[in-house]
């Protein structure tokens, strides 16, 4: 992966629950960590693979390796929300990870 790659700037966001003043619980997305990304649309067989299940909107972020990370959180490009549909350490050697994204619609569905 050269240099130049990684330029797009992407943030992560995870779940976080609180109680309000009411004293009911409620769960609020917060900003986890924003890194350097290079993001790719999906090509080859992973479209047609991806197509199969309707998930036409989806994207592949490629990081650094960031520990912490899990399905339940979601990633801001570019002012869109996507769903993270899968997590790959590559070769599990914790120096890349590669994210296959779904982007979120504006009512929140995939």
């Amino acid at each position: 992966m050269g240099i130049g790659d990684m330029r797009h700037r992407i943030t992560f966001l995870k779940i976080t629950h609180s109680i309000n003043e009411n004293g009911f619980g409620s769960e609020v997305m917060e900003e986890y960590m924003t890194v350097w990304a290079a993001v790719n649309n999906l090509t080859g067989k992973e479209f047609f693979a991806a197509a199969q299940v309707n998930a036409e909107n989806t994207v592949k972020f490629t990081i650094r390796y960031l520990a912490g990370l899990d399905q339940s959180m979601k990633i801001i490009f570019q002012g869109k929300t996507y769903n993270i549909t899968a997590i790959d350490n590559i070769k599990y050697q914790n120096r890349y990870m590669e994210i296959k994204a779904m982007e979120v619609d504006a009512d929140g569905q995939d």
